[in-house]
C-alpha cells in the first residue's frame, strides 16, 4: 500500500517495534485481525490466529506520523469504513489482544461498548465522520478509494484529458470514490495515422499487480442479451426488464471467468452506454429509510433480492409528497428511483405498480404507518376500513405533520389525506335542505307532502308555500311519481 507497511515476507519474525490493526465488526460484533483490503475496497479479515501465523496480517512501522498517514490511505479505500471499529495493538500481543478483546465484547453493555471509542484509531480530519444509512447521501458516505496521484496522467493526455479538464467536468470526485463518470467524457484517441473521437464513461480499477488502471466504457447500441453474461442465460422476463428499467429484478448465480468462483449477483444495465454490470448481492446496501418512507424487514428483503418496490407518501426535499418505484441498481451500487424509467418504450412503471399491489394483496392492514404505531382503538377502526385521524408523523426534515389514513382492503394500501376525506364527501353531497328539491325537480321522485304540486319546487322546499299549493294538495290524485 505504502512503503511504511512493512513486507510480511521479509519480517517473518514478530517484531515488537511493528503494529498490526485489529477490528470490531459493529454489526456482528466479531473481533478479527485485519489482512488488507481487496480490489473491491472490502475489508479482508481472519480470526485471531497463533503468533507462527501473524505473516498474513498488516504491519506498520510505530512512528506516529507514518501510522497516520498509513491509516488515513487505507481508510479511505475501503467501501464501507463506517461498519467498524479499528484498534492498533502491538504485533506481539495481538492474537491475546483479540481474543482478550472477543470476550469483553461478548459480555459488555452497550454502555461499556461505547467506551471502546476511546481507544478506536481514526483517520486525521475524519472524527467526525457519520454514517446515516439513508437514501439521500448514498454517494456522499462513499470515502474516495483512490488519490489524483495515483491516476495514469500520461495515458489520459492520449485521451485528450487532464486533472483540470475532468474537474471542470464534474468527473473526478466519482472516480476517486470508484465509481465510473456520471456523464458521458468525450475523448480523442490519435494513433498517429488515425484520430478517433468518442464519447465514454471512464473509471478507475486497481490491477493485479496494485496499479491503477484507467477504464474506458464506450457505447453499445444495444445490450447482447442474447448470449450468456458471465454464465448466466437471460430469460424474456430478464431482458423485458433490462431493457425497460435498467435492472433485471432478482438476484442470479454468476460465474468469475478466472476463479470460476459461484457468485450470487445483481445485473443491470448502464443507461448511457447499454453495458451489462454485476453487483455482488453480499454488498449490497439497503437504507433503512428513503424520503421519510421507514422500510420493513419485507420491503427491505423485496430490494435485497433485486426486485421492484413501490412506496407511497415519500417527501420531497421541498416538502412536497410523491410516489414512485425504488429497486437496486448494480451500475450505481444503490437504491434509485424509477419515475418513468429512463427509456421505458411502455408505462413500466404502471407495471411495476401493479406488481407491487398483486405483493400486498391480501395482507393485513399495517399496525405501523410512516413509523407511527396505532393503539388498539386505531388500529380497530382502521383494519375494518374506517378512515382515521393520526398525528406525530415526521417529514425529511425532521418537522411535524398529521392526516387522515384509510385502509383499501381490496388493494391493500393504506391511503394518505391531509384533509378528511369523509367530510370532503359530506361537503359535496346535498344537504338534507336540497334533496326534497333535487330528488322531486331532477330525478322524478314524489314527495308525499307536495305530490299534487304542479309548479317546481323552490330551494330548500318541501312543504307548500302558499293557498294555491295547499288547495292542490289536498285534491286526491295517484301519483305517477316514485315515493322518497
Amino acid at each position: 500500500m505504502e512503503n511504511e507497511i512493512i513486507n510480511s515476507q521479509e519480517a517473518s519474525e514478530i517484531n515488537p517495534t511493528i503494529d498490526t490493526l485489529i477490528v470490531l465488526n459493529i454489526h456482528t460484533n466479531q473481533v478479527e485481525m485485519v489482512k488488507g483490503i481487496d480490489q473491491e475496497g472490502n475489508l479482508q479479515k481472519v480470526p485471531p490466529l497463533e503468533k507462527k501465523d501473524n505473516d498474513q496480517l498488516i504491519r506498520v512501522d510505530k512512528h506516529g506520523d507514518i501510522f497516520s498517514n498509513f491509516f488515513s490511505n487505507f481508510y479511505r479505500q475501503l467501501k464501507n469504513p463506517f461498519h467498524f471499529n479499528f484498534f492498533k495493538v502491538s504485533e506481539y500481543d495481538a492474537v491475546n489482544t483479540a481474543k482478550d478483546l472477543q470476550k469483553y465484547v461478548d459480555q459488555a453493555s452497550p454502555q461499556e461498548k461505547e467506551k471502546l471509542k476511546d481507544y478506536e484509531v481514526l483517520p486525521k480530519n475524519n472524527n467526525n465522520l457519520k454514517n446515516h444509512n439513508t437514501m439521500d447521501n448514498n454517494n456522499e458516505n462513499q470515502e474516495y478509494r483512490f488519490q489524483p496521484e495515483q491516476i495514469d496522467w500520461k495515458t489520459m493526455e492520449k485521451f485528450g484529458l487532464n486533472q483540470e479538464k475532468l474537474e471542470k467536468m464534474n468527473a473526478m470526485d466519482s472516480l476517486l470514490r470508484g465509481f465510473k463518470t456520471n456523464t458521458l467524457i468525450p475523448i480523442t484517441i490519435n494513433l498517429g495515422t488515425a484520430i478517433s473521437k468518442m464519447d465514454v464513461r471512464l473509471s478507475l480499477q486497481t490491477g493485479d499487480t496494485g496499479q491503477v488502471a484507467v477504464h474506458l466504457h464506450g457505447i453499445r447500441k444495444e445490450p447482447n442479451l442474447n448470449n450468456k453474461f458471465l454464465g448466466h442465460q437471460f430469460s424474456d422476463e430478464d431482458k423485458k426488464n433490462l431493457k425497460e428499467t435498467g435492472n433485471m429484478g432478482r438476484v442470479v448465480d454468476l460465474v468469475n471467468p478466472k476463479t470460476d468462483e459461484i457468485i450470487p449477483s445483481v445485473i443491470s444495465r448502464d443507461r448511457l452506454t447499454n453495458e451489462l454490470v454485476a453487483y455482488r448481492a453480499e454488498y449490497m446496501k439497503i437504507p433503512d429509510e428513503i424520503k421519510g418512507i421507514k422500510l420493513d424487514e419485507h420491503q427491505k428483503q423485496i430490494l435485497l433480492e433485486g426486485g421492484p418496490l413501490y412506496l407511497e407518501g415519500m417527501i420531497s426535499k421541498k416538502g412536497e409528497l410523491f410516489d414512485a418505484t425504488v429497486q437496486f441498481n448494480a451500475d450505481k451500487r444503490y437504491v434509485e428511483f424509477l419515475f418513468n424509467n429512463n427509456q421505458a418504450p411502455q408505462q413500466s412503471q404502471q407495471h411495476h405498480y401493479n406488481q407491487q399491489q398483486s405483493q400486498y394483496a391480501d395482507q393485513e392492514a399495517p399496525r405501523v404507518f410512516r413509523g407511527k404505531e396505532l393503539d388498539d382503538s386505531q388500529y380497530e377502526k382502521f383494519k375494518a376500513g374506517q378512515t382515521i385521524y393520526i398525528d406525530g408523523l415526521q417529514d425529511a426534515k425532521g418537522k411535524a405533520y398529521q392526516g387522515y389514513i384509510t385502509f383499501n382492503k381490496e388493494t391493500s394500501k393504506t391511503d394518505f389525506s391531509f384533509n378528511n376525506p369523509n367530510k370532503l364527501r359530506e361537503q359535496a353531497k346535498p344537504t338534507e335542505d336540497y334533496k326534497t328539491q333535487t330528488a322531486v325537480n331532477t330525478q322524478g321522485k314524489t314527495n308525499e307532502a307536495t305530490k299534487n304540486i304542479k309548479e317546481p319546487l323552490e330551494s330548500k322546499q318541501q312543504q307548500p308555500v302558499n293557498k294555491e299549493q295547499e288547495d292542490q294538495q289536498k285534491k286526491v290524485r295517484k301519483s305517477k311519481g316514485q315515493k322518497l
